[in-house]
This record gives structure tokens, C-alpha cells and sequence, in this order.
């Protein structure tokens, strides 16, 4: 049974709206990182920071006021009409709510600790509920007069991939008639300084794939996605498989075999009903770090062969983290619609020096393209933990 992506609203490093992340992504191939020390004092590192003006959150209660919220208005602005019109349908108890999260607020929280530091006291903007995980759909809810199912997964970067996978499944049970999910993630100190506590963060732009690569960069963002069993239109995207799976190897490096990644496609593949020699296109995990490219390279040699398109668009965005996966369906739903006939896929931004340890792969060069539409995508995500999951997005014949 599909499940229709019938609206979709982003913002990331690359833009905030639909139009100027497809156009950077897949004419202008223009990484959306920045070099900065904001969230890590005294050591400047390339970030996904979103730069545009967010809406404002004094209207929230104030357990709901964080940049993360912010972040999630900004996607569901772009896409509130047609929820609007959903639960004026269906009723607002049979719209539901699933999203991803790593950070949600805690950036607010390590600003009002600075405060106190400074002050002596915490400031009166501050309330400890802005960093609960269950932040971001408690707040969808409570703007949009939500009054189904909402609640978050919190599973570091295979979150958004697990809430897409959880509002598909709250369709097929009959319990929603629509579903506003996807993800959402802010940069925060402490993100970064836990990663570079364990020697994954690159001082330069992230390097998928390369001898070079030497770890991730840190982004930001948030995708959502307005899921329904009925397409809206001819041509529609829909997520049409996903696999979820544990390898419980180690607490932060991969399955070197990818035992668990390879369980993971193998579902989503099967709940597509394709076979993996119609998937057009592979966003990879890709966070260029030492251990997970060489067991996700090897995992897709192996299931793929050596013919099938991929690239990481980590370098565009950033490491995104809790929203990473939602972000990029988002992407590969972008290269999907009707305004990209020819298929130009997101490109693989790497230094072209081949790692001779690795499988060989068809990275995707700027401005790539299939010569048609691209039906079939599939995009990873590989947590910390051993939580892998995989999406197969498909357009509507």
C-alpha cells in the first residue's frame, strides 16, 4: 500500500522553500555550508546553518519557544493549506502527527545555562519543556488544532526515516486519514562538541567516499511531508517501502559486514514490490566518515552491483541529524516532480579522490541526469545504536 507525499515543505542550509533547494541542489550543485565558531568557540567548522528569517513563536505557550520550533514552522507554513483543508475533510482527530528529532530544544537550553552563569538566574524565556523530545509535534499539534495521534521519534540520525516508516503505519491501521510527518533538528553546542569528542567532525567540507574523508559536519533544518493513501495527481511521489532494523554492534561505529543495514533495505526493497536492479537512484547515509562509508559502500555493491547512480548530499546540507532523513527524501522527492523531466539527480560534492579500499560506485557528477523522469529512490540512514532504516520513494505511474 503507498503513501502518498503529496506536499512537502523544507528548509535547510540550501533555502527555505521547495524552489531554491531543487534549483541549488540539482542546476547550481552550491553547497549551502558555511565556516563558522557560533556553536564551537575558538575553532571555526563548516556548518548547515539555516540563515533565513523563521517565524516567530510568541504566540506558542511558552514550553513550545525554541529555534527548533521555529525551524518547523517554517516547513509547515509552506504546506499548512493543504492541512488545513485535511482536517476541515476528515476531522482533526483523524490527522496525526509523527516526527524526527535529535536536538529539539536544547539549544535553548544551553543558552538560558549561559544566562545563569552570567546572571545568577535563569531568564523568564526559558522553560525546561523546550528541550523534550516530544517538543515539536506537541507544538504542530497545538497550531494546527491537531487532535489525532502526535508524537516523535527520537532515534539520533534514523529518527525522520522511523517516523515516515510510523506514519505509514498509523494509515494502513485506520487509525489516520492523514498524517503531517517528517523531521526536525537544530545546531547546538552540544552535538558538536559530543561528536568532536569522538573524532568525527571534518574541519573542512564533508568528503563522502574519498581517501581523504575524515568526518561530518553538523546541519540543521526541517522537512515535512503531508502523507495520505490517495495521490493527489499523476506523477506523484510516494514513500513506497521502508525497512527498519538493529544491529546493536556498537554504541556509535557501524556493523562493519552491515548486517543490519542490508536488513533494512532488503524490507523496504520488498515492501516496494520492486526488485533493487529498478532503483534509479541511492541517496547514501554518506557522512564521510572512515567506518560508515566503507560498510555502506560495500552494502550497496553487493546489493546493487556497480551500476546503480548514488551520491551523499551531506556536503549540501550538512549532517542533519534527527531531520537528516526526512530532509533527504525531501531532496530525492524534489528530483521526482514534474519540473525535472529529465531526471538531474542530486550531486556527489567530493574531492574525486577514490578511497582503493572501497567498492567502486557511480557517483553522481553536477548535472547528471537520467534522460527521464526518476522513478525509483531509495535513501539510507544508519544511526548511532545500530538503528538503521531505509525509504523507497517512487513516483505514481
Amino acid at each position: 500500500m503507498r503513501m502518498f507525499l503529496n506536499h512537502c515543505g523544507i528548509v535547510c542550509a540550501l533555502g527555505d522553500n521547495r524552489h531554491d533547494v531543487s534549483r541549488r541542489l540539482l542546476n547550481e550543485a552550491q553547497s549551502g555550508l558555511l565556516e563558522t565558531d557560533a556553536w564551537s568557540p575558538g575553532k571555526v567548522l563548516p556548518v548547515g546553518q539555516v540563515r533565513t528569517d523563521l517565524p516567530g513563536v510568541a504566540h506558542l505557550p511558552l514550553t513550545m519557544r525554541s529555534r527548533n520550533n521555529q525551524l518547523a514552522l517554517a516547513a509547515l507554513e509552506q504546506i499548512r493549506p493543504a492541512l488545513v483543508e485535511a482536517i476541515a475533510r476528515f476531522g482533526a482527530d483523524r490527522v496525526g502527527i509523527v516526527v524526527g528529532t535529535s536536538t529539539s530544544g536544547i539549544a535553548s537550553t544551553e543558552n538560558a545555562l549561559q544566562h545563569l552563569r552570567q546572571h545568577g538566574a535563569l531568564p523568564a524565556s526559558f522553560h525546561y519543556a523546550q528541550q523534550e523530545m516530544c517538543s515539536p509535534a506537541d507544538m504542530l499539534a497545538h497550531e494546527l488544532g491537531i487532535t489525532g495521534p502526535a508524537y516523535v521519534h527520537s532515534s539520533a540520525c534514523s529518527s525522520s526515516a522511523k517516523a515516515m516508516a510510523s506514519a505509514a503505519r498509523l494509515i494502513r491501521m485506520g487509525l489516520c486519514d492523514v498524517v503531517l510527518t517528517g523531521g526536525v533538528d537544530s545546531l547546538c553546542a552540544f552535538t558538536i562538541a559530543g561528536f568532536s569528542a569522538l573524532e568525527s567532525v571534518s574541519s573542512t567540507v564533508c568528503n563522502p567516499l574519498s581517501a581523504n574523508r575524515n568526518g561530518i559536519n553538523i546541519g540543521e533544518g526541517a522537512a515535512l511531508f503531508v502523507m495520505s493513501a490517495e495521490p493527489e495527481q499523476p506523477g506523484s511521489v510516494a514513500l513506497c517501502g521502508w525497512g527498519e532494523a538493529s544491529d546493536g554492534h556498537h554504541m556509535s561505529a557501524p556493523d562493519p559486514a552491515g548486517g543490519g543495514a542490508r536488513l533494512a533495505i532488503a524490507q523496504a526493497l520488498q515492501r516496494a514490490g520492486i526488485s533493487a536492479a529498478e532503483i534509479d537512484y541511492i541517496n547514501m547515509h554518506g557522512t564521510a566518515t572512515v567506518q560508515n562509508d566503507a560498510m555502506e559502500s560495500r552494502v550497496i555493491r553487493d546489493m546493487f552491483g556497480a551500476s546503480v547512480a548514488v551520491s551523499s548530499t551531506k556536503p549540501f546540507t550538512g549532517h542533519a541529524l534527527g531531520a537528516a532523513a526526512a530532509i533527504e527524501a525531501a531532496l530525492c522527492w524534489l528530483a521526482m516532480q514534474d519540473d525535472n523531466p529529465l531526471g538531474k539527480l542530486p550531486p556527489h560534492l567530493w574531492d574525486q579522490v577514490r578511497d582503493e579500499q572501497l567498492p567502486d560506485l557511480v557517483t553522481v557528477s553536477k548535472k547528471q541526469q537520467l534522460g527521464r523522469p526518476l522513478q525509483w529512490a531509495l535513501s539510507n540512514s544508519f544511526a548511532f545504536g545500530g538503528s538503521n532504516a531505509s525509504l523507497v520513494l517512487g513516483r505514481a505511474i
